[in-house]
């Protein structure tokens, strides 16, 4: 499966109906329990606060998103789905590697709030290769060199 990372932030939610459509549909697949507000009010919220949401593309389509702010040191990423019917194709994987990446291009740590890694995002962040450095309140994800 062919993804490739797509940036989404205000002026390209705002040109584009079907990235709208989407992000709506990924975010309607999470567990509620993982979403501070309902799906709208949260993608408005966080794009409205000048950050933008990291997404998996296939065939033109978001199937997988994270929603990440940049500090101008390091991307907090938070709220991470992916869209039931493609949930265990790799997708997830494909997206946290591409933006871990694109992270380390922008010479930019990532992060996540202790709260927004439960055990299960933990044990895929380790499988793909990323060390969890716990901080006061926060993991720092660093990218383990793989050796060739």
């Amino acid at each position: 499966m062919p993804v490739t990372l797509h940036s989404v932030d205000r002026a390209a939610w705002e040109a584009d109906a079907q990235a709208q459509l989407d992000l709506a549909r990924i975010y309607s697949d999470a567990p509620s329990e993982r979403l501070p507000a309902p799906v709208g009010t949260f993608i408005h919220s966080h794009l409205g606060d000048g950050h933008r949401f990291l997404c998996a593309r296939f065939n033109d389509r978001l199937i997988g998103a994270v929603a990440q702010r940049d500090d101008g040191s390091a991307w907090w990423l938070s709220h991470f789905c992916v869209r039931k019917p493609t949930r265990r194709r790799g997708v997830g994987t494909r997206l946290l590697t591409l933006v871990g990446h694109a992270a380390q291009a922008e010479s930019r740590a990532l992060r996540a709030e202790l709260s927004q890694l439960q055990l299960a995002d933990q044990v895929l962040l380790t499988r793909l290769g990323y060390r969890l450095e716990q901080h006061s309140g926060f993991y720092e994800l660093m990218m383990q060199e793989r050796s060739q």
